[in-house]
């Protein structure tokens, strides 16, 4: 199972670089890699489960945070106490996006920014994503709220961006009239 320590911290430069499209099929070791993050991601939430492996909650992971350059990343969404959505989304873009635009309250987070960050990050309400799944198959998925806020996180990793990128250095709270909280 993966640890936290296999995820790579902010300070390594592999964050800021642009991963690269993968091909199909995909590799028995992308197979194995999506499957550990599924299983990380999940048990992160479980509290008994994130306590016994010693997980930060997370709900996102890119495969370049543990130094993979290709684009993938996987989204476990608890949409009701202990019940999971996992998103496997490979290649992944944004193909319409709301003009509605919220933040997290709380802040965003990351589990390869290991500090305590402050601002927010606007983010589109509702997103559509077009991509391929373990299969080659192209798909498409529709994310709200925190799910659509996830989307774009783990899609911003596969460009080489931060989460903290996008918080104004001057002025964290920027506009924050201008959009919803959530």
């Amino acid at each position: 199972m993966l640890k936290m320590s296999d995820i790579l911290d902010e300070k390594n430069k592999i964050l800021r670089e642009k991963s690269e499209e993968v091909t199909f099929p995909l590799s028995e070791s992308d197979k194995k890699t999506i499957n550990d993050i599924i299983e990380m991601l999940t048990n992160s939430q479980i509290p008994e489960l994130s306590e016994k492996y010693d997980l930060r909650p997370g709900m996102g992971l890119a495969a370049i945070q543990l130094g993979i350059k290709k684009r993938y990343f996987v989204v476990v969404h608890e949409y009701e106490e202990g019940k999971f959505d996992n998103y496997v989304l490979i290649n992944p873009k944004i193909v319409s996006s709301s003009e509605e635009m919220i933040y997290v309250g709380e802040g965003e987070g990351c589990l390869s920014i290991n500090r305590e960050t402050v601002g927010i990050v606007p983010r589109s309400a509702r997103v559509t994503m077009e991509a391929y799944d373990m299969d080659g198959n192209k798909i498409r998925v529709r994310g709200r709220e925190e799910l659509a806020i996830a989307f774009q996180h783990e899609l911003d990793h596969l460009n080489g961006i931060l989460f903290v990128d996008r918080i104004d250095k001057n002025d964290p709270f920027k506009n924050k009239n201008l959009y919803r909280e959530i």
